[in-house]
């Protein structure tokens, strides 16, 4: 037990030891709150307080789930894997599954995902004859999936006005869609859950029964519906309910638009008169000087729990701020740094460059192809999401479940087998009148439509046969074959990256297989085929919430400051500190708006180990026109003792500033022993034209050459046409002419 204690911080090990009951633990960026969490399981069952199979862990990622799994392996010998631990999804489908028929829902039932999903809504409203302009599709995606997290159905919504009564119809339907086709989207997993334990009695009293410690993570990104069926899983905090042991930060609570209420957490201590409230302040991470001004930033908001970090790591590096006339100045500053940076040894994946529009990212990227600095976009296609591995998938869960549309409609013409929009039409217009899955309706369907549909169930049909008795690595294997998929991608001409992860899509079923079937603890996969199948089907669905790792050459890492909530860097540039940008110009007429946009960039500041650079400019491109800025208010909220400034300090915010002159030279700084200049720019073969030359394109029209990149055949340049914008063009195929 000492061991186990040992070097945890008094905060720390008073988290840790509280007696079995409520508590909340306001834990800081970078204070140990995996450690806390994973620690406080183990002296749970070390002490005898309960066994794990009373316990319930629940993370918001599969990554976080995993990583704590292998934090309580690696403390002492337990078999996990009777443990419930997981992100609400994941522990909802589980659920759902041992209890499919008291739920209303097919034992082999499928989840769509977010792009599933959307298919499927495109596919109602063209059924129901929707004018998809006045109800576009991703706007009844997010309309069905709100009233879904605030545990709203069809029958509780209110409409007052024609609009408001379609957009309910039009989810009574949906809702009958996926019933119909045994599937489930991810809203529907904790909804279809919470309603399963609320309605059925004995259910409820078995799970509360069990679970005596149900510990949360990142609790201030929890929903109301999530909440909700924590209260219901913790019997509301009645005497001898299970414990809650809530950890969460309200200062980084920046997820308002995916549903997030922070307000959970002073709802969380008044609900269940949480008399533990324990701060990590402590932080492992950040040296003193960006730990200070991430204290006096948040300071500014109101209703805060309230927190000051602190480390023993000493005040370390001033914060930088550099004030650029333009965003391209901006850019081609920081490059330089980080030419600066790997010169002098530094690791350029240790350096992150934040941003609070992806519409900032492009001149950021143009400046860094043009030095040759590697870079990654953190946050592109994830493996499950991509096209390829999607088309596998949607023939496996055929196989699985023939009466799934969105599945079949993937794939019944993909590779090309000569189905056509007016054979499906008219398979669709049958299904109606039968009311019955497209899979089922193809019988009824006579001829050339009908024989070529047919010959696409017999093939389904086929590999079912001879994957019935197939192990999961081989099932998927004889999927890509007999299907074609693998045929298709090796006639094209770029198709050798999708062949890898098609290759790579049989090696997560084998790990997938060996991980399920190593034990048989309640709740492991069962050693069906079917099953099996229905399982990795799940997870496949599951996972493609998650940020997959990227892989490849040490690069510089791109991303939005929402996409970097998690992560730590040596090094972290912060670009875009304008008002209208970063707060957002939206924030002002948003409830708590400016509060959560300071939430925001106190987690961007909260990134930084060693060093951190603060940008704006005084003009800059967005959406193809020049915007005259004003610095952040969040830089005039950081003490100027923690700030070194770059270049000369201009006006203060809120004063007016002169418009940038049309050619400028860049704003002096001052020289820093690491900062050599950067080598020259090479001349680039741009076929004769010229930056500054006005130019004619036959669908845009007259436009002027603003910048260039490449040379030879692979020069292209950014043409700004009149009433049309910016636009990239590569000169071997735009046919541009001199004007």
């Amino acid at each position: 037990m000492s061991q186990l204690l040992a070097n945890l911080n008094p905060e720390q090990l008073a988290a840790v030891t509280l007696p079995a009951r409520h508590a909340l633990i306001l834990a800081g960026a970078g204070s140990g709150k995996t450690r806390v969490l994973t620690t406080r399981i183990a002296w749970l069952i070390q002490n005898g307080h309960c066994s794990p199979q009373g316990i319930l862990a629940v993370t918001f990622t599969n990554k976080a789930a995993k990583e704590m799994i292998a934090r309580l392996t690696a403390m002492f010998p337990i078999n996990t894997r009777g443990m419930w631990i997981g992100t609400f999804h994941g522990l909802c489908n589980r659920l759902l599954r041992a209890h499919h028929r008291e739920a209303g829902l097919p034992q082999l039932f499928q989840i769509l995902d977010s792009g599933d999903q959307l298919s499927a809504i495109k596919r109602l409203l063209k059924a129901l004859n929707v004018d998809d302009d006045k109800f576009p599709p991703r706007d009844m995606q997010h309309y069905i999936n709100a009233q879904k997290e605030a545990g709203v159905r069809p029958q509780g919504v209110e409409a007052w006005d024609d609009y408001t009564r379609r957009r309910l119809e039009i989810y009574v339907e949906y809702e009958a869609q996926c019933q119909r086709e045994g599937v489930v989207d991810f809203p529907e997993l904790l909804l279809r859950c919470y309603e399963l334990l609320e309605r059925n009695e004995p259910i409820r009293r078995h799970y509360q029964s069990r679970f005596r410690h149900i510990l949360v993570d990142e609790f201030q990104d929890t929903n109301v519906l999530q909440y909700r069926w924590l209260k219901l899983l913790a019997d509301n905090g009645q005497t001898g309910s299970a414990c809650l042991f809530c950890v969460g930060d309200d200062d980084q609570s920046i997820y308002r638009f995916r549903g997030a209420e922070v307000g959970n957490m002073r709802d969380f201590e008044r609900d269940f008169r949480v008399t533990d409230v324990v701060r990590l302040e402590q932080n492992y991470r950040s040296q003193g000087n960006i730990l200070d001004a991430a204290n006096a930033l948040i300071t500014h908001n109101s209703r805060r729990l309230g927190k000051n970090l602190w480390t023993d790591q000493g005040a370390g590096e001033p914060i930088r701020v550099y004030e650029a006339y333009t965003d391209t100045d901006e850019a081609r500053f920081v490059v330089e740094e980080i030419q600066s940076l790997v010169r002098d040894g530094g690791r350029r994946d240790e350096i992150a460059l934040l941003y609070r529009s992806n519409a900032q990212s492009r001149v950021l990227e143009h400046q860094l192809f043009s030095a040759g600095i590697p870079y990654r976009v953190y946050g592109g296609l994830r493996f499950f999401e991509r096209q390829e591995v999607k088309h596998a998938l949607a023939y496996m869960r055929l196989l699985a479940n023939p009466d799934d549309d969105t599945a079949f409609q993937r794939v019944v013409n993909f590779p090309t087998r000569g189905i056509g929009a007016r054979s499906l039409e008219a398979l669709q217009d049958a299904a109606r009148t039968w009311n019955t899955p497209l899979y089922q309706t193809v019988p009824h369907l006579s001829g050339k439509p009908g024989t070529s549909l047919a010959q696409f169930v017999m093939l389904i049909e086929r590999i079912r046969q001879e994957t019935a008795c197939l192990p999961l690595p081989e099932c998927v294997e004889h999927v890509l074959t007999f299907s074609g998929l693998r045929a298709h991608y090796e006639k094209e001409k770029d198709g050798q990256e999708r062949l890898e992860n098609l290759d790579e899509l049989v090696n997560a079923a084998a790990s997938f297989q060996a991980e399920a079937g190593a034990g048989s603890a309640p709740g492991d996969v069962s050693s069906e085929p079917a099953t099996v199948l229905a399982e990795f089907l799940a997870h496949a669905s599951l996972e493609a919430g998650d940020h997959q790792a990227d892989a490849g050459v040490e690069a510089v890492q791109l991303m939005t400051v929402h996409a970097a909530k998690g992560l730590e860097f040596d090094v972290v540039f912060l670009s875009g500190l304008e008002e209208g940008l970063f707060p957002h110009e939206n924030s002002a007429s948003e409830n708590d708006g400016l509060e959560e946009e300071r939430r925001l960039m106190y987690v961007a500041v909260t990134r930084a180990r060693r060093r951190l650079y603060l940008s704006f400019t005084q003009s800059r491109m967005l959406h193809g026109q020049v915007r005259y800025n004003m610095r952040s208010r969040f830089l005039e909220e950081i003490p100027d003792k923690l700030l070194k400034w770059l270049t000369p300090r201009s006006t203060p915010r809120g004063l007016a500033q002169e418009a940038a002159p049309r050619y400028y030279n860049p704003p002096t700084r001052k020289a820093e022993p690491s900062m050599p200049p950067p080598p020259p720019q090479k001349s680039r073969d741009l076929g004769g034209f010229r930056i500054g030359q006005t130019v004619r394109h036959p669908r845009f029209g007259d436009g002027t050459i603003t910048a260039a990149e490449g040379s030879g055949q692979d020069a292209r340049v950014e043409v700004r046409f009149a009433g049309v914008g910016s636009k990239w063009l590569m000169l071997s195929m735009a046919k541009l002419e001199a004007v």
